[in-house]
Protein backbone atom coordinates (compact mmCIF):
# COMPACT_ATOMS: atom_id res chain seq x y z
CA UNK A 1 0.00 0.00 0.00
CA UNK A 2 2.67 2.90 1.00
CA UNK A 3 4.29 1.76 -2.02
CA UNK A 4 1.37 2.37 -4.27
CA UNK A 5 1.18 5.77 -2.13
CA UNK A 6 4.32 6.39 -2.96
CA UNK A 7 3.95 5.80 -7.26
CA UNK A 8 1.29 8.55 -6.73
CA UNK A 9 3.05 10.89 -5.33
CA UNK A 10 6.09 10.20 -8.08
CA UNK A 11 3.67 10.42 -10.89
CA UNK A 12 1.84 13.52 -9.56
CA UNK A 13 5.11 15.26 -8.74
CA UNK A 14 6.32 14.44 -12.31
CA UNK A 15 3.46 15.93 -13.62
CA UNK A 16 3.53 18.86 -12.09
CA UNK A 17 7.02 19.79 -12.53
CA UNK A 18 6.19 19.11 -16.64
CA UNK A 19 3.41 21.56 -16.83
CA UNK A 20 5.46 23.96 -15.20
CA UNK A 21 8.42 23.53 -16.69
CA UNK A 22 8.79 26.63 -19.57
CA UNK A 23 11.06 26.49 -22.25
CA UNK A 24 13.71 28.92 -23.11
CA UNK A 25 15.20 29.08 -26.49
CA UNK A 26 19.30 29.84 -26.53
CA UNK A 27 20.94 31.10 -29.91
CA UNK A 28 24.86 31.67 -30.54
CA UNK A 29 25.95 34.53 -31.31
CA UNK A 30 29.63 35.04 -31.28
CA UNK A 31 32.81 32.86 -31.36
CA UNK A 32 34.43 30.76 -28.36
CA UNK A 33 38.10 31.66 -29.54
CA UNK A 34 39.96 33.63 -27.39
CA UNK A 35 37.65 32.98 -24.50
CA UNK A 36 38.60 31.27 -20.88
CA UNK A 37 37.96 27.12 -21.16
CA UNK A 38 35.63 27.48 -18.30
CA UNK A 39 33.20 29.64 -21.38
CA UNK A 40 34.20 27.54 -24.09
CA UNK A 41 33.03 24.09 -21.85
CA UNK A 42 29.36 26.10 -20.80
CA UNK A 43 28.94 26.47 -24.41
CA UNK A 44 29.56 22.45 -25.00
CA UNK A 45 26.97 22.03 -22.27
CA UNK A 46 24.36 23.99 -23.58
CA UNK A 47 24.62 22.20 -26.79
CA UNK A 48 26.30 25.30 -28.85
CA UNK A 49 29.21 24.27 -31.23
CA UNK A 50 28.38 26.39 -34.36
CA UNK A 51 27.95 30.67 -34.35
CA UNK A 52 24.29 30.51 -35.22
CA UNK A 53 23.16 27.39 -33.77
CA UNK A 54 20.01 27.26 -31.28
CA UNK A 55 18.88 24.81 -28.57
CA UNK A 56 15.93 25.22 -26.59
CA UNK A 57 16.16 24.39 -22.73
CA UNK A 58 13.78 24.17 -19.49
CA UNK A 59 13.90 27.04 -17.70
CA UNK A 60 15.94 26.10 -14.88
CA UNK A 61 18.22 27.38 -12.29
CA UNK A 62 20.90 24.95 -13.57
CA UNK A 63 20.45 26.73 -17.38
CA UNK A 64 20.28 30.24 -16.26
CA UNK A 65 23.65 29.78 -14.10
CA UNK A 66 24.99 28.61 -17.06
CA UNK A 67 23.45 31.50 -19.36
CA UNK A 68 24.53 34.16 -16.98
CA UNK A 69 28.45 32.98 -17.61
CA UNK A 70 28.14 33.35 -21.43
CA UNK A 71 25.96 36.16 -22.08
CA UNK A 72 28.18 37.97 -23.98
CA UNK A 73 28.20 34.95 -26.61
CA UNK A 74 24.02 33.88 -26.90
CA UNK A 75 20.77 35.61 -26.72
CA UNK A 76 17.91 34.25 -25.24
CA UNK A 77 14.52 33.98 -26.03
CA UNK A 78 11.29 32.97 -24.08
Amino acid sequence: MLQLLLRIEEFHLKNYTMANMEKIKIKQIKSPINRTKKQKLTLLALGLRKIGMSVEHDRTPNILGMIKKVNHLITVEN
